[in-house]
């Protein structure tokens, strides 16, 4: 643990950290570095965009066009939105 810092949160906040780790039977730091981890940077979105392309390209012989891909990535988050998938 020498490589170690520490961030500043409201009380509430800090409140709200420690019940979600107790639920999960974990601790703060362990919830807040799973949450740092399992969320991508914007670099790596756009790496993995680049590699979605590549492989659509190899199983294709195409890349999607512009369009294609917005009305993808709407769907995609009205999916996580949790809204209709046919809803537009």
């Amino acid at each position: 643990m020498a490589d170690e810092t520490s961030i500043k949160v409201s009380a509430a906040t800090r409140d709200r950290l420690a019940a979600l780790a107790s639920e999960e039977g974990t601790t703060i730091r362990q919830l807040v570095e799973e949450l740092a981890e399992g969320r991508p940077t914007q670099a790596e979105y756009a790496q993995r965009a680049e590699l979605a392309r590549a492989e659509l390209a190899s199983v294709l012989g195409t890349v999607p066009s512009e369009e294609a891909e917005a009305k993808a990535r709407s769907l995609l988050q009205r999916l996580g939105a949790g809204q209709d998938p046919a809803a537009a």
